[in-house]
């Protein structure tokens, strides 16, 4: 009797994790999903205004320029703060919405850097990016005490660009791009490691869905940073 409460009891298990790591894996899966296609959604725009010296003039030869630059920001408030009280199909619009207008924000690289440098910082950005999440997906040890330091670290990020407005030092410049792309880069592995962990704790069809858009709102954000920084290295300027 006992040998097969035990039988029994292995088997529910095996059973129940197995239906945990299917389900994982349609969440991560559409995680990236949503991630590579507001990438996508981003780089068509971005190109699409680049290459298109009138449209790139009219938007930033003018007061347009700070709405299309400060937007992004307004957007990812929104999605943050106001996540709970939207249903998961608004929130993916907004979603979509936030990745368009990241690509008018974006489609000034095209003015600044050939075409080819930009390609091959993409491809290069994609492959680490993609070695790096694996690395946060599939470890062991526990990244959540570099959260913190992250975090930190773009704060410092943020406050060296605003100083460096003003005292424009190349040196400092050069500073801040390879701190971008260290913190950058070690927020894709906690960031998914982090959403992976998460959802253990979504008990709700809504509440996966809503998650999965915000874990592919983090990892779209460090992707794009990751390239942005990488771009001030590896980019040839016009």
């Amino acid at each position: 009797m006992v040998n097969r409460f035990n039988t029994a009891y292995r088997a529910g298990t095996a059973q129940q994790t197995a239906e945990y790591d299917e389900g994982l894996r349609a969440y991560m899966l559409k995680v990236y999903n949503y991630m590579s296609s507001g990438v996508l959604l981003t780089g068509v725009i971005a190109m699409l205004v680049g290459t298109n010296e009138a449209l790139l003039s009219t938007i930033y030869s003018g007061g347009l320029r700070w709405i299309v630059a400060l937007a992004p920001l307004a957007f990812v408030m929104v999605m943050s703060f106001g996540a709970h009280r939207m249903k998961s199909s608004t929130l993916q619009m907004v979603f979509w919405a936030f990745a368009a207008t990241m690509g008018l924000s974006m489609a000034s690289i095209f003015a600044i850097y050939d075409g080819m440098s930009i390609a091959r910082t993409f491809f290069i950005t994609a492959a680490a990016f993609g070695a790096l999440s694996l690395y946060g997906y599939t470890t062991k040890r526990s990244l959540s005490g570099f959260g913190t330091f992250l975090f930190m670290g773009v704060i410092g990020i943020l406050i060296a660009s605003v100083v460096n407005i003003f005292v424009a030092s190349s040196m400092l410049h050069f500073v801040i791009s390879v701190a971008g792309v260290l913190i950058f880069a070690g927020l894709t592995a906690y960031d998914t490691q982090r959403i992976k962990e998460s959802y253990h704790m979504m008990a709700t069809g809504e509440a996966v869905a809503k998650g999965a858009i915000m874990g592919a709102v983090n990892l779209y954000l460090d992707f794009v940073n990751l390239f942005m920084f990488l771009l001030q290295f590896l980019g040839n300027r016009e």
